[in-house]
């Protein structure tokens, strides 16, 4: 991995790749793609599984030429980053895995995603993302930060609902990816908000611990949207590791 190396960054649920604005200046001449998940930023729906997800992102990277990336996922961009480096290890150079675990869902959490997605097919979206936002933001990001708080809610709005529904089908069907942890033989950041309920800083451990070459970072006063809610420790995190 070297400072040409390109970057792919791959957003969260139920939100599109506008969430990496903050990251996307940072990288100077690195190439950086963006990729929208199906049923996401204005994309076909389609995915039935994560690793329909992957194989997409693969087909982003081809088009603009990239053969090899450090991929970097949040939350569901996480699970999808792990089934990417599953399936084309060669086209990854690095992983950052941002607010997200390598275990699958446990059977309660997979029935509160079918539930979820049944109730998005029949009333929308607006409802989850509202639900959503005190397990997406931390809770100095809910109390100090609005302009983030009333980003996200948009930002989950505009998604597409059934897409929305396939990404939780998708999610609730991955893989437990722990048990590749070891056979990763690239460079793995782990990066955690302090106050991150969904996927907290014990999970990242998870991950840094499982691989052969990986680190840890947690990022004080933020949630599970870490990059939007602390930009500015984000950043020095992946430019640190980058470099």
């Amino acid at each position: 991995m070297d400072s040409s190396t390109p970057v792919v960054f791959l957003h969260a649920f139920p939100l599109n790749a506008a969430m990496w604005e903050p990251q996307r200046g940072i990288l100077g001449d690195r190439t950086v793609l963006t990729p929208d998940f199906p049923g996401f930023g204005g994309r076909p729906v389609d995915a039935p599984d994560l690793e329909r997800f992957a194989r997409t992102v693969v087909d982003h990277m081809d088009a603009a030429g990239i053969p090899r990336a450090v991929v970097v996922g949040l939350s569901m961009g996480g699970y999808v980053a792990l089934r990417l480096h599953a399936l084309r290890p060669d086209r990854v150079a690095a992983l950052i895995l941002a607010d997200t675990k390598a275990g699958s869902d446990d059977e309660a959490g997979r029935a509160k995603r079918t539930d979820q997605a049944a109730r998005v097919r029949k009333e929308g979206v607006e409802w989850l993302a509202e639900a959503l936002l005190p397990a997406l933001l931390g809770e100095s990001t809910r109390e100090g930060r609005p302009d983030v708080v009333k980003t996200v809610r948009e930002m989950a709005e505009k998604a597409d609902p059934e897409g929305v529904a396939r990404a939780l089908e998708a999610m609730r069907g991955r893989p437990d990816s722990t048990p590749g942890l070891a056979r990763i033989q690239v460079p793995v950041l782990a990066l955690v908000g302090e106050e991150d309920t969904l996927t907290p800083p014990a999970e990242a451990r998870k991950i840094a611990e499982g691989v052969p070459d990986g680190r840890l970072v947690v990022i004080p006063g933020a949630g599970h949207l870490s990059n939007l809610e602390s930009p500015e420790a984000f950043n020095e995190a992946l430019l640190s590791f980058l470099e």
